[in-house]
């Protein structure tokens, strides 16, 4: 048989499985098997895990890397938001590119190769991020699949113009709708008009929802009527959702029923839901972050994700989304194989699946977008934060990061 390369003796994510062989060609999976018969290049795994490249699916490119132009004391959201929307009057088109640039090559080396990101659009910022992120799109498409969800942050309703910037927006190729509706005072308001041009450009949404505390008012509960209204189940993601953490079990239960019901998927957003959030606390401060397991088991799609890296969001962020899964099970104390497996998922084939990605998975006919990590089992990838060896995208090598040598004396 003929290959460009054979991946020998990789352990895939699926429990207790031998390792195997991982034949490539032409930028696919060509076969899986023990013991292929090639005369292909080959490299030894030694047993290690391989894993489909990681989906960021909630992530801002565009205001990462600011923490030198905002000064923050209170680390709220409403200081941040407030910061940012100071500091993005001077964003530029080369700025954003550069800092985005940054914060996507450090996702790369972190084994990351589909990101959802969300794209600020306003009537003081423009499409100045847009364009910038469009550009980086077409740059790094050797190494990641780059997805941009416009939205406003500073409200909708609430800022004249707004909405004609999201429509020039959606007609220069962004390629999801996005919303904060807790920024308008009429939040249903928003989330119609957001429904609206959802269903005009035939495109998917993702929303900000439901951020703070007190669950008295659940705007998820309009966008899963809407949903429904629209036949868009399957189309649509709220991220934050920190108000479901302070619901009783039976609570919960309810919301996570409505939202698979309505095909309504929820990301999880652990560093800046855990930051964010309580601070109004003195003792006992609440973690603010929702149970996204306990959703997934009443059959709701859920992700974890790095949401904000090095801005007053969320002031630090490697990238790596083992590591989110790694925070995420210490916050929800999750201590299990099959838990921390889990874990795994909501940063691969869970977040995947909320992407709607066809191609997605270690399958032959799938592209060889893979990612070898320095483990040998998914529990053992979260419990031990283990570091990502190399990558493929399409069968080629995008990054490599050697394992750690000992140098003992002799």
């Amino acid at each position: 048989m003929n290959f460009d390369l054979v991946l020998r003796n990789g352990r895939l994510p699926e429990a207790d499985a031998e390792p195997i062989d991982i034949a490539i060609r032409d930028g696919r999976i060509a076969a899986l098997g023990r013991a292929l018969v090639c005369d292909a290049p080959e490299e030894d795994l030694g047993g290690r895990l391989v894993v489909p490249g990681f989906v960021e699916t909630h992530v801002h490119l565009d205001k990462s890397c600011l923490l030198g132009r905002c000064a923050c004391r209170e680390g709220t959201l409403a200081e941040a938001v407030a910061a940012v929307a100071q500091a993005k009057r001077a964003f530029t088109e080369d700025d954003v590119y550069a800092r985005a640039e940054r914060t996507l090559r450090r996702a790369v080396t972190q084994g990351t190769m589909r990101v959802r990101t969300h794209v600020e659009a306003d009537p003081r910022v423009g499409l100045t991020s847009v364009r910038a992120l469009t550009r980086l799109k077409r740059d790094y498409a050797w190494a990641v699949a780059l997805q941009l969800c416009i939205f406003p942050q500073e409200g909708l309703l609430d800022d004249p113009g707004c909405e004609e910037v999201l429509v020039e927006g959606l007609e220069s190729g962004a390629d999801v709708i996005g919303g904060a509706p807790y920024m308008d005072r009429d939040s249903h308001g928003q989330i119609a008009r957001i429904f609206a041009l959802a269903r005009r450009y035939d495109v998917d949404i993702d929303l900000h929802l439901d951020f703070g505390l007190d669950p008295a008012h659940l705007d998820a509960v309009e966008v899963c009527r809407l949903t429904d209204q629209y036949g868009w189940g399957g189309r649509v993601a709220v991220g934050h959702v920190t108000k479901f953490s302070s619901v009783p079990p039976d609570q919960l239960e309810r919301i996570g029923r409505m939202l698979a019901a309505s095909g309504v998927a929820a990301t999880v957003l652990p560093a800046t839901d855990l930051f964010l959030t309580g601070r109004d606390h003195d003792r006992d401060v609440p973690r603010g972050v929702t149970p996204a397991h306990r959703l997934r088991e009443f059959g709701v799609t859920c992700s974890l994700s790095t949401n904000n890296v090095l801005n007053p969001f969320t002031p630090f962020g490697d990238c790596s989304l083992v590591r989110m899964a790694n925070l995420y099970a210490n916050i929800c104390q999750i201590g299990t194989p099959a838990g921390l497996a889990g874990c795994l998922e909501m940063v691969t084939s869970q977040s995947a699946r909320l992407l709607n990605l066809a191609d997605y998975g270690i399958a032959e006919g799938n592209p060889a977008d893979l990612v070898v990590l320095d483990t040998d089992t998914p529990a053992n990838a979260v419990s031990e934060l283990a570091q990502p060896l190399f990558g493929l995208k399409a069968g080629a090598r995008t990054f490599t990061r050697p394992a750690p040598t000992l140098h003992e004396p002799r």
